[in-house]
């Protein structure tokens, strides 16, 4: 039989999220993320010193510092989260560090809208946990200058046999804890949409990177 996924609600999504605020880096460790893999992700959006960068699903802020630095004090970090529990954790580092130039919204990412063009929006971690990401793409390409980048970081099953085994149990650790559903496959929804686009793997396929340009017209 089939392993089926049912999609959750947003307010479902952002209640479970608002709890495990203060276990993201447990997560991490439980789910063997590559040590680099939110540096090395940040590396590959392509950003310079006073680009614009909006990070959607930036959670408690763990990509925040990567990409600060990235575009430097004359740049702007934007990031939208629909969980007030993760945004808060994310708000302290911001203040923590004295980063005038990151701002952080509460909001519904479909809906969002950042005040200036951008050159690059990053999903991390984000893309497989909400039943409207094809909407919240979208949306992101839209904000996007032509040109600007667009990059999804996250995990998905391996290839082959392996994937098959590990299948119902990543089902189960996804139900109970960031609920991100393992059938989507994302980089399927970036290819078409964009130039130029690039697929990295990491932890034997486990973990990747993938990224476009958006076109010009």
């Amino acid at each position: 039989m089939a392993i089926q996924w049912a999609d959750y609600d947003l307010d479902y999504i952002r209640r479970r999220y608002d709890r495990i605020a203060g276990l993201i880096v447990p997560f991490e460790w439980l789910l063997f993320m590559p040590t680099a893999f939110r540096r090395t992700a940040v590396a590959r959006i392509g950003l310079r010193p006073g680009d614009r960068v909006l990070e959607i699903g930036c959670g408690t802020g763990r990509n925040l510092p990567f990409l600060r630095d990235a575009v430097g004090a004359a740049g702007r970090v934007y990031g939208v989260d629909f969980s007030s529990g993760m945004l808060a954790r994310a708000g302290e580092l911001v203040r923590r560090n004295d980063w005038s130039n990151v701002e952080l919204t509460q909001a519904d990412a479909a809906d969002y809208r950042a005040p200036e063009p951008l050159d690059a929006v990053m999903f991390g971690l984000s893309y497989n946990t909400m039943p409207h990401h094809r909407a919240v793409l979208a949306r992101a390409l839209d904000m996007l200058r032509p040109g600007g980048s667009l990059v999804i970081m996250d995990a998905k099953l391996p290839p082959g046999i392996g994937g098959k085994l590990v299948l119902p149990f990543s089902i189960w650790l996804m139900k109970h804890t960031v609920l991100g559903n393992p059938h989507i496959r994302p980089w399927e929804h970036l290819a078409p949409l964009v130039d130029g686009f690039e697929m990295e793997e990491f932890l034997f396929g486990s973990y990747y990177v993938c990224r476009g340009t958006k076109r010009a017209g």
